[in-house]
């Protein structure tokens, strides 16, 4: 027996071995790397959308969630419930709110300002942090921030009291900045309502959505109308900008009726004195002939062009959530362009549009971007993010801001929109009643568009859009001056109250011109 030989061999067979398992688990060590890999990166979308993976969401109602403010006053919270989601999202005022919150629902997601500011309200947004690498790492996050809104809580009250029992929406702006001061949708809902994984959840989910009056629609930024009349404010600006018309008080070619180029149909007004009337009169009274021949004569290409300079067709435009982009068709027969040119046919707009329409007059021609957030700080107060001003748009020149600025106040003084006054300012509008359906069937729109500035304040304070969906009366009763006007006219009330030094009786009466202007009162042509 070779002993010495024996073990020799044995020993070879034993490293020979101890390598093919060394080799084995390493391959396996790389298998279970390359799949961890792919799980966690590669497939880590799939996995971490899917229904049955409920980590992320146990994760992110772990802790309190960060609020959304209103005149330094949170309208947001979160209630402990001791369950797997340990804390659900509550609401002050849901209703009030709803247009801009959105909800935020353990069930169902997050929508409109929980959704765009969500990382920072649920403390998952680096710039929380120094250190946010080691957060993730250690899988510790911040509380989560705070959200101020731009809203002034006095304007959203007026628009949601005033348009109460009614469907329509409103919304203010503040036109030297683009703040947005209301945004109010009606009918509302309570977004508590959808907070939690209860059964009474789903309920409240499928009532709303089964309900015919669409509480959860937001007709503020989401539903585009047709804009009626109040669309004339920018056919007058395509008109004066481009030569058209180059004097608002000299007697225009219009015919009433007008016939339709190229089709058998004739255009009338509801009112008197349209034939051949001035811009001024025209836009006073709203005389749909004179505007529908000047939308023919500027042309489709300037009247898109114009239209697109107040923001119609803008697809890109956040407040910081998605807005519905407003429309002007591009490729329009001169029958169509008519039409469109008064605000029908498929010229549509959200109501925010046409608060940036009359925000546009106000502050001579630009088109200040509108938005919500004024800034996102941390829990204790250190700001994160804040909000810079600046023009998205030029809508006209300067001076033809000047004379519209003239005739909506012309408008609120003797015209079609006289229920606006509001003592102590100085106050410029425009009525439109838009007709829709198969054959102008429906119910008519209601609009109304003005802005306010207070009669010693350097510069107007707000801008309001108002539609109103079920406007009351009889068809034919219906209009933006009798049903609309109002509840602009309680909204910009409200803002005014809240600047300093404003009082109704220490600064006039309603009907004094507007400082920096001559005073002159326009005659109206017969």
């Amino acid at each position: 027996m070779n002993l010495p030989d024996d073990l020799d061999f044995a020993r070879r067979e034993g490293t020979r071995t101890i390598r093919r398992a060394a080799a084995l688990c390493a391959v396996l060590l790389v298998a279970l790397l390359a799949n961890a890999t792919r799980v966690q990166i590669f497939e880590s979308g799939r996995y971490g959308g899917n229904p049955a993976n409920h980590r992320e969401a146990i994760d992110r109602y772990a802790r309190p969630r960060g609020d959304i403010v209103v005149d330094g006053r949170p309208v947001t919270g979160s209630r402990y419930t001791g369950g797997m989601f340990r804390y659900e999202r509550t609401y002050t005022d849901g209703p009030l709110y709803a247009a801009v919150t959105g909800f935020s629902s353990q069930r169902y997601g997050t929508t409109l300002l929980e959704n765009a500011q969500d990382p920072l309200l649920a403390g998952t947004d680096p710039m929380l942090s120094l250190f946010p690498l080691w957060n993730d790492f250690v899988r510790r996050h911040p509380p989560g921030g705070q959200v101020v809104t731009t809203l002034n809580g006095a304007a959203q009250r007026a628009a949601y009291r005033y348009l109460a029992g009614r469907t329509g929406a409103v919304a203010a702006l503040e036109p030297s900045t683009g703040r947005i001061l209301a945004l109010v949708s009606a009918p509302s809902y309570d977004p508590g309502e959808l907070s939690g994984a209860s059964a009474s959840v789903a309920e409240a989910w499928t009532r709303m959505n089964g309900d015919a009056a669409q509480p959860m629609l937001n007709r503020a930024i989401r539903q585009t109308y047709p804009p009626g009349s109040t669309f004339k404010v920018v056919t007058a600006a395509a008109a004066l900008d481009a030569g058209v018309v180059w004097d608002p008080d000299e007697r225009t070619m219009s015919p009433n009726p007008y016939l339709l180029p190229g089709t058998t149909t004739w255009l009338r007004n509801e009112t008197y004195g349209c034939a051949n009337a001035s811009l001024r009169y025209a836009f006073e009274w709203s005389c749909n002939t004179v505007f529908a021949k000047l939308g023919v004569d500027v042309g489709p290409r300037t009247m898109a062009a114009t239209a697109e300079g107040f923001g119609f067709n803008d697809p890109g435009l956040r407040i910081p959530f998605a807005v519905a982009p407003s429309t002007f068709d591009r490729k329009l027969d001169q029958a169509q362009l008519a039409l469109s040119s008064i605000g029908q046919f498929d010229t549509r707009a959200t109501p925010l549009q046409m608060a940036m329409i009359a925000a546009a007059v106000a502050d001579g021609g630009a088109v200040q971007a509108p938005y919500l957030v004024e800034k996102t700080t941390t829990s204790a107060g250190e700001t994160v993010s804040s909000a810079a001003p600046h023009t998205r748009y030029r809508a006209m020149s300067p001076a033809t801001a000047a004379v519209l600025r003239e005739m909506m106040t012309d408008v609120v003084r003797q015209g079609t929109g006289r229920t606006a006054q509001i003592p102590g300012a100085v106050v410029g509008g425009k009525t439109g009643t838009a007709q829709h359906g198969v054959g102008n069937s429906g119910r008519p729109y209601a609009w109304f568009i003005s802005w306010a500035q207070a009669h010693d304040a350097a510069e107007p304070a707000v801008a309001v859009a108002v539609v109103v969906e079920d406007a009351a009366g009889e068809r034919g009763e219906i209009s933006g001056g009798g049903n609309a006007a109002p509840i602009a006219r309680g909204v910009m009330e409200a803002v005014l109250d809240s600047q300093p030094g404003y009082g109704p009786n220490s600064h006039g009466s309603a009907s004094r011109p507007r400082s920096g202007t001559s005073g002159r009162l326009w005659p109206s042509p017969k």
